[in-house]
């Protein structure tokens, strides 16, 4: 019997130890993956801290792009508007109107004109001058009126 108590006893110990050992690996590995845990945080926090920095950067780096844009438009803007002062206080040649050839109310005028003095020339046989003179003159004023209109039609003169 003091041999089984013996061998009890000696088997008793070594679970003993056994789970102390284990027990204090456990531990420790517990504690091993804790800390890797914490430095695999650290780590994620680290790469998202770097990921909000870079896109408030480009955020940053926007805004400047726009600032500067602006600048540069309200710059060209102010040069466009010192440029139209001078050349309203000093007339030249750079920005006169481009010329756009005779009005309708010019070529109404002059053709009304000439087909006027040619039927009242035709009309006044005995005085072919006068009948003349006044055919130009019936004949141009209302050349003048139709090509007044088409003038006002087409934009080029408005109504006063």
């Amino acid at each position: 019997m003091n041999k089984i108590f013996g061998i009890g006893i000696l088997a008793l110990s070594i679970t003993a130890c056994n789970n102390g050992i284990g027990a204090n690996n456990s531990n420790e590995i517990e504690a091993n993956l804790a800390h890797e845990i914490r430095i695999k945080e650290q780590q994620d926090s680290l790469k998202l801290d770097s990921f909000q920095k870079a896109e408030s950067e480009k955020v940053l780096a926007l805004e400047q792009q726009r600032e500067t844009e602006s600048l540069q438009v309200s710059k060209q803007n102010s040069t466009e508007q010192i440029h139209s002062v001078t050349n309203t206080s000093t007339p030249s040649t750079a920005h006169t109107p481009e010329k756009k050839g005779w009005s309708d109310a010019a070529k109404g005028t002059a053709i009304g004109a000439g087909v006027g003095a040619g039927v009242g020339a035709l009309i006044d046989k005995d005085k072919r001058l006068r009948g003349a003179a006044i055919g130009a003159a019936i004949g141009g004023g209302s050349g003048y009126a139709i090509g007044r209109k088409s003038d006002r039609e087409s934009g080029r003169v408005q109504k006063k």
